[in-house]
């Protein structure tokens, strides 16, 4: 259900800020930040700097690599504006068919076993939690993952289980291609913060 307050703004200074960042920008302000402007109690400062520390804090894992995580648990859970928003990001350092081909069948995709592994650990989280168990843990750890590493692939997972569907819930409005690369370049520039 698209809120007409998310869409315009809740408040004058919102209204001015979502028109001035869409007109300096070039793009329509995606959904994802105009839910931060309209609740800053649920999608304001908490939430992005959880989000900026599990995408871009210190972490085993690239950006890329922790942005094809936020794009497969998107794409896990139906949500097309975060696997678009998210996979462009990705591509800025994986190559647009290896992140094709993640999204389609990670297990057939031309990654590591390591990067394999993880995304093994948080499908299972993501699609059944309550049957995750220490020798999950143990699998992506003998794969190489190491303890950190499987944690934050964790948090990635956690947050984008919620992200994806309030994304969902709000109806978020679909981007084209371009606008996505485009806010890609905005996101890896300034973080989520």
């Amino acid at each position: 259900m698209r809120l007409p307050e998310v869409e315009r703004g809740d408040t004058l200074r919102h209204r001015v800020l979502i028109s001035m960042i869409s007109r300096l920008s070039g793009l329509r302000l995606p959904d994802a930040a105009r839910v931060a402007f309209y609740d800053t109690d649920f999608a304001g400062p908490a939430l992005a700097e959880w989000t900026q520390r599990a995408m871009r804090g210190p972490s085993g894992w690239s950006v890329p690599e922790r942005e094809l995580m936020a794009a497969s648990v998107a794409n896990w859970n139906s949500c097309p504006f975060c696997v678009g928003a998210h996979g462009a990001v990705a591509v800025t350092g994986i190559d647009r068919g290896v992140v094709t081909a993640v999204l389609s069948d990670f297990r057939t995709a031309p990654i590591s076993g390591r990067l394999k592994a993880a995304l093994a650990f948080i499908e299972k989280v993501t699609h059944r939690p309550e049957d995750v168990t220490t020798e999950d843990a143990r699998e992506a750890i003998e794969a190489g993952v190491s303890s950190a590493e499987l944690e934050d692939a964790a948090a990635v997972a956690a947050l984008f289980a919620i992200v994806t569907r309030y994304a969902n819930a709000l109806d978020f409005e679909i981007p084209t291609a371009a606008d996505f690369e485009k806010a890609a370049g905005m996101l890896l520039r300034r973080g989520y913060a």
